[in-house]
Order: structure tokens, then C-alpha cells, then sequence
């Protein structure tokens, strides 16, 4: 007897990979990944001068060569968002956290570990961070001194208005420290426009690099007052700073291979076209998606305006026979991997439209997703 399961084709990277449709890590390039096929010793000058170009160019993604620096810290990306909060929040200051996601609550956390007082704005996972009432809080509570925002909420894929939370922050004369882990390359940040003491970012998101490391754009001046504020050694950015500004090295041993593919990645990122060049591919992905996903009937649970092209959330479908595992077991099985959901206020799951993907592999994973859905009718 003949079975009526349609034969599932895998693609499937230039490796052999699957194709990771996700907020990170991501799938890299060939090239990438052979930069990590080499040795370096930390004190080694040529590994010392990457270490410096590395800095430099990350500096120059903001616009900030003349008023900022770059502090790279081993880790994830939470790792150097905890020691952000820990090198720039001082010990007897309270830092305001606007939420509307899983990484806002992150910081939260974060600070009760650390021990540094806190406050929040929250907002739904499918509404912006709420301006008038970051406005009012700032008004009522002078023992405020810093507040942080993500500028990319993954937990949705939603895009928060940061300039306007900037000149707000700036108006009361308060700090601001942004997670822009997930936006970092892809969506403009200019501190040219956008007045901030620290923003963190990680290696493996819009840069499109291997996991590994963390760093921190700062503002010369705020890191220059924060010495002796961290909580932790390891995760004092001044600390680290300092010893990068003397010899060029590292404190501690360095993620050799993820820095010679971070560098290589920076080479490809520039050679696209940098912000401008890597967002439109991404927005390219996101329009791509949305629109296939939505003529086979998905709901995406944000309005076009508020999402960034970054990760799109779509709610669970109405078919009483969809299952989640079952839908993404089979999208494994053809070689694309996507990622469950992370809201509490809807069934979903999310697709991401960044790493080094193009509108063929978009394509692709709506083919592998279409041929799904056929399961579940």
C-alpha cells in the first residue's frame, strides 16, 4: 500500500547544516567558519592587533570614534548585559527597567542577583514600551539614576521606539544603558542621535559572527566614573577596559576562535554595506516571510509597524490537529530550524529572518512549511 506522507527533501547549508531561522546563534558563513581554524596565543601581536581593529570597528557601526570605546567581554550576551548593569549602575543608584519582554524581565533578575535597586514600566509583549508613563516616572522619582530598554525585544520580535526614549532619558538628565543585543548591525544606532552611556551587543546576532563574546559600546566619560562599581572581577568593564587601553590584551583568556571569526565577520558585514546593507537583506527576509506565511493562512501577533525585521512571532494555528513538536520536528527534518514561542499572552512560534540567510532559504522554509501544514488538514 502506497503511503500518502509526502517525501520530505532536507536542505541544508554549504556545510551541511540546517539552516538556523532563529534569534541566535545563527548560521554563518563558509568563511566564517574557517577563520576559526587557527591558533593564536593571547599575547601574540598579530592576535593583539585584531583584538584593536575589532574595537575600532565596532566604535564605528555608532558613529562614536571621538566620544566612545568598545569593551569586548568573554561570555553570552547576557553576560555583558549583567556586567553592564553591574559596571554603570553604582552600588547606591536605582535603575528603571522598561519591559515589555522576557529580556526586560532578564535585567530585572539580573539586578536582584547583583543588588541593585530597580523599578519598572511594563507594557504587553505586543505593545512599545510606554514613553508617557517613562516620562512620569522619571518626573516622580529623583533616586532614579539610570533606566534600560531592549531595543529589540525578541520575546516578540517588536521593535522599541528608541530615540524617543532617549531624548526622554536625556531631558531628565538620567542614564541610559540599551540591550540592543538582538538589533545591534541590522537597525541604526547612531550616538550622533541617540544619547546613551553603554550599549551591549553580541557576536552572533546581526554580525552575524559565532558565539562567544559580548561587548560593550561606551561612552568614554560614564565608563571613565564607573570604576570600582562592579559586583563582579570578571565582569567589570572598567576593570577590563583599563587593561585593554594599556597593553591591548585581554585580563583573562580570550575566545580566540569566536574573535577570528567575529573578525571575519566584520569583513563581510562592511563588504554588505554595513547597517544599511545587512538591514535590508534582513527586511527583504521579513517581508519574504510574512507575506508567504500569511497567504497559508498564519496571524502574525504584531502590526507591520512595530515589527522589526529581526524574528516575527505567529500565533499557533486554529487547526485542532496542529502540534508544535510534530510541526517542528518535520521542519527540522527538511532542514530548517525555527524556535517555540515566549509570550504569556498567546500560543506561538517564532521564525527569525537574520544570519546568513537570503531570500532563496526564506523561500525554502515556507516550501518546508507549506508541504507541513499538509499534515495537519
Amino acid at each position: 500500500m502506497q503511503s500518502s506522507t509526502p517525501t520530505l527533501h532536507r536542505a541544508g547549508s554549504p556545510t551541511g547544516d540546517p539552516w538556523l531561522l532563529t534569534p541566535g546563534p545563527l548560521t554563518t558563513s563558509v568563511t566564517v567558519k574557517q577563520a576559526m581554524l587557527h591558533d593564536y596565543g593571547s599575547r601574540d601581536k598579530t592576535f593583539i592587533d585584531i583584538n584593536a581593529q575589532i574595537r575600532k570597528r565596532l566604535v564605528a557601526i555608532v558613529e562614536g570614534a571621538d566620544t566612545h570605546v568598545c569593551v569586548p567581554l568573554q561570555g553570552s550576551g547576557t553576560f555583558v548585559v549583567e556586567a553592564m548593569v553591574g559596571t554603570f549602575v553604582p552600588r547606591n543608584g536605582k535603575l528603571l527597567i522598561l519591559i515589555n519582554g522576557a529580556y526586560g524581565h532578564r535585567i530585572a533578575k539580573i539586578c536582584s542577583y547583583i543588588g541593585r535597586e530597580y523599578t519598572t514600566v511594563e507594557t504587553a509583549e505586543d505593545v512599545p514600551v510606554d514613553l508617557k508613563r517613562l516620562n512620569s516616572k522619571l518626573s516622580q522619582d529623583a533616586s532614579i539614576s539610570h533606566v534600560a530598554v531592549v531595543h529589540c525585544e525578541t520575546t516578540s520580535g517588536i521593535l522599541n521606539p528608541i530615540k524617543q526614549v532617549a531624548e526622554i532619558v536625556a531631558r531628565h538628565e538620567r542614564r541610559l544603558l540599551i540591550d540592543a543585543m538582538s538589533a545591534f548591525g541590522a537597525i541604526p544606532l547612531s550616538s550622533h542621535s541617540i544619547k546613551f552611556d553603554a550599549v551591549v551587543a553580541s557576536s552572533n546576532k546581526c554580525l552575524e559572527g559565532s558565539p562567544g563574546m559580548g561587548f560593550c559600546i561606551a561612552d568614554r566619560g560614564a565608563l571613565a566614573t564607573a570604576q570600582g562599581n562592579s559586583h563582579s572581577l570578571c565582569m567589570d568593564l572598567h576593570d577590563q577596559w583599563v587593561a585593554m587601553e594599556g597593553n591591548g590584551q585581554w585580563r583573562f583568556t580570550p575566545p580566540t576562535h569566536a574573535i577570528l571569526a567575529f573578525n571575519q565577520a566584520l569583513d563581510e558585514f562592511e563588504q554588505e554595506g554595513g547597517v544599511e546593507g545587512r538591514g535590508e537583506r534582513y527586511r527583504n527576509n521579513c517581508r519574504t516571510l510574512v507575506k508567504g506565511m500569511r497567504d497559508m493562512g498564519f496571524r502574525t501577533l504584531l502590526p507591520d509597524d512595530l515589527q522589526a525585521p529581526i524574528i516575527v512571532t505567529f500565533h499557533i494555528p486554529s487547526e485542532t490537529k496542529f502540534d508544535f513538536k510534530s510541526f517542528y520536528d518535520s521542519l527540522v527534518q527538511q532542514g530548517y530550524v525555527i524556535y517555540p514561542g515566549k509570550l504569556t499572552v498567546a500560543e506561538s512560534f517564532r521564525i527569525g529572518c537574520i544570519g546568513r540567510l537570503g531570500e532563496k532559504e526564506i523561500r525554502g522554509a515556507l516550501a518546508a512549511i507549506s508541504s507541513t501544514m499538509n499534515q495537519f488538514r
